[in-house]
């Protein structure tokens, strides 16, 4: 069952790209070499790796942050940039299980938000959507757990 939030604002590094569904790996495959960045310039890992949804127009062009929630701001070097995650109200849900099974559960949250009434911090222009902040945040490590099946990750999207 989706619940709302509040988040203070929350220091991240990240790399954003253009991609497709199939090119997804150019930025996911970047995750564990910026949890490496962190630790090497003194920072610290502040939660789960996730995927910021800047835009989208399913299924040819994906607007994608991928990022590493910091305990404190720090500085980007090259292609990985410093920001911050926008304090606000979000609808949250937990997946539990194979990341395939995510676009479900984001259906699924969009319609209970709109059963609720709840307006999205999204706007349209032609088929793309454009996002103030819709996130997907891995709970799981890999490392511990290299079964995909036995994951977590939540859903965060923030409302307007």
């Amino acid at each position: 069952m989706p619940n709302i939030i509040e988040h203070p604002e929350r220091p991240y590094i990240g790399i954003r790209r253009i991609i497709t569904m199939t090119t997804f790996a150019v930025i996911a495959d970047r995750i564990g070499e910026m949890v490496g960045w962190v630790h090497a310039y003194g920072g610290e890992v502040a939660g789960g790796p996730f995927f910021r949804y800047r835009s989208i127009d399913m299924p040819d062009r994906l607007d994608v942050e991928a990022g590493v929630p910091v305990t404190a701001p720090m500085e980007g070097e090259g292609d990985i940039f410093a920001a911050t995650l926008p304090a606000g109200t979000y609808a949250t849900v937990r997946h539990h299980g194979h990341p395939d099974g995510l676009m479900e559960v984001v259906t699924n949250l969009l319609a209970w938000g709109d059963d609720q009434g709840l307006k999205w911090d999204m706007s349209r222009e032609g088929d793309t959507e454009h996002w103030g902040c819709r996130l997907e945040i891995y709970r799981t490590d890999p490392r511990v757990e290299p079964d995909m099946n036995n994951w977590d990750t939540d859903l965060e999207f923030r409302l307007a």
